[in-house]
């Protein structure tokens, strides 16, 4: 499946009917919502293993959780900056310039990492008291960051080897990779986070080695398990892609107008993701007073949530590559009816993923944490904004269309105008009189205002003669 003949698709010149233009955008999404879906579970198991630990544990985790955030997605903005460009060159049936652009992307990446990795192990001490962190979670939060901050050159490569290989058209190797990511931090987060101890497996009681290492354990688990499918990855991108492998001969000197289209899809998208992750420190900061039962019930409630919200990303992943190889082939047309395909999809997803949540979420937060305040209190706040589903669901397909499209600015300032002028604003507010819920008040209310300037976007139909043009 490694194009699943996108190329002759964008080549053919041929209007596409809506049935099949339907079936393209199911078949690039179905392994990305698969594979998301399955990381949410373990995403679940792995919170599970930290709240056993206490709400203590949890509250580290999530008072650094906004910043690793920010430094998360300013790794997938530098990835996307030359991703996109291999969707296109794809598109236009030029393997060559999409050779050229990855072997391009491997330089700066890494030694944009570096840099990233120098800044935050220099202020991981520092970090979790700048953040108001309360005195007995401090240290847990530092090492936790350390750790993170120390494999971000490993998590870079990751996201730029994944994004490229999604935007080539091959969504399955990317999906089933991501599985055995998962997986493989839930084996390592058991050997970690936990001592050793007696398990038993069918009937079975055996030795299992814990390290013991509690939250610090979490972070070298996951850190080890990106270790162990990047290089699966790699293997997949360098070796076997027949459009990205290193084994065709291309230069890796950075070139003029390469540079030029990464920085303007990447810069516009790492100023977005600063501006919103700077203010999801400051919902933090909000938070924090709160105390750690107010802090962990808004961790687990944002675990909880990505339940609803990661099908749209997987969706939105095609979307980017749909509406990449559409501008490549210069197919304004099949641009323009994926990313509504793309955005009703994402929006039916995400809804009944919302409803299904609203009930089984006590649930959920029984199998997160053991503590019964926090239980209470997730639940609540997490009902309040699953309301919100839908334009939320808009908003996340519809970035990741225009994103293919190389339409990054005007969508990134009208999420910090949504972000910063009813999020941040409505959330100082509420906190006073509401507590927590009202935090998440407006929160709901933000996604909503979002997604309409999201969906105004895509219908007035400017971020498609703003196209950038391919390299």
């Amino acid at each position: 499946m490694e194009q699943i003949s996108l190329s002759e698709i964008m080549r053919s010149g041929e209007p596409l009917s809506l049935s099949r233009s339907v079936r393209v955008v199911v078949s690039l999404s179905i392994p990305t919502i698969l594979a998301m879906i399955s990381e949410i579970v373990m995403q679940y198991i792995d919170s599970a293993m930290v709240g056993s630990l206490g709400a203590s544990a949890s509250a580290s985790i999530g008072l650094v959780s906004s910043t690793t955030w920010l430094i998360g997605n300013l790794i997938m903005a530098c990835a996307y900056g030359f991703s996109v460009q291999i969707a296109q060159a794809t598109g236009a049936d030029n393997i060559g310039r999409a050779g050229r652009i990855f072997r391009q992307s491997i330089v700066v990446c890494l030694l944009f990492s570096l840099v990233l990795c120098c800044i935050c192990t220099s202020i991981s001490s520092y970090l979790p008291i700048w953040l108001g962190g309360n005195p007995d979670i401090v240290k847990n939060a530092s090492a936790y960051f350390l750790i993170y901050a120390l494999f971000l050159p490993v998590r870079q490569l990751y996201s730029l080897f994944l994004s490229s290989l999604q935007c080539t058209g091959n969504m399955r190797t990317p999906s089933i990779l991501g599985v055995i990511c998962c997986a493989s931090d839930v084996l390592f987060n058991m050997i970690f986070i936990f001592p050793s101890r007696l398990v038993t497996v069918f009937g079975m009681t055996l030795p299992m080695y814990g390290a013991g290492l509690g939250v610090m354990g979490a972070a070298l688990g996951t850190a080890c398990s990106y270790v162990f499918t990047g290089i699966l990855l790699a293997y997949a991108v360098c070796e076997k892609s027949r459009i990205l492998t290193l084994r065709n001969k291309g230069s890796w000197k950075i070139e003029p107008a390469i540079r030029k289209n990464s920085l303007k899809i990447s810069i516009p998208m790492a100023l977005e993701h600063s501006a919103l992750t700077i203010a999801q420190i400051v919902i933090t900061m909000i938070v924090a007073p709160l105390g750690t039962v107010a802090l962990a019930a808004n961790s687990f409630a944002v675990t909880a949530e990505a339940f609803c919200y990661m099908p749209g990303y997987g969706i939105g992943a095609a979307a980017t590559t749909l509406i990449g190889q559409a501008v490549g082939a210069r197919r304004r047309d099949l641009a323009k009816r994926f990313a509504w395909i793309s955005t009703g999809l994402g929006v039916a997803f995400m809804s009944i993923a919302g409803l299904i949540m609203y009930f089984l979420c006590p649930y959920v937060f029984a199998f997160l944490t053991p503590v019964k305040e926090v239980q209470e209190l997730g639940v609540r706040i997490l009902r309040i904004e699953l309301f919100a589903e839908p334009m939320f669901a808009a908003s996340i397909v519809i970035t990741g269309a225009l994103r293919g499209a190389g339409d990054t600015l005007v969508p990134g300032i009208l999420n910090l105008i949504s972000m910063w002028g009813v999020r941040i604003l409505t959330a100082s507010i509420l906190v006073r009189t509401m507590g927590l819920p009202g935090v998440w008040t407006a929160m709901c209310m933000e996604l909503n205002v979002r997604g309409l300037f999201m969906l105004i976007r895509l219908a007035r139909g400017k971020w498609l003669d703003n196209a950038i043009k391919p390299a």
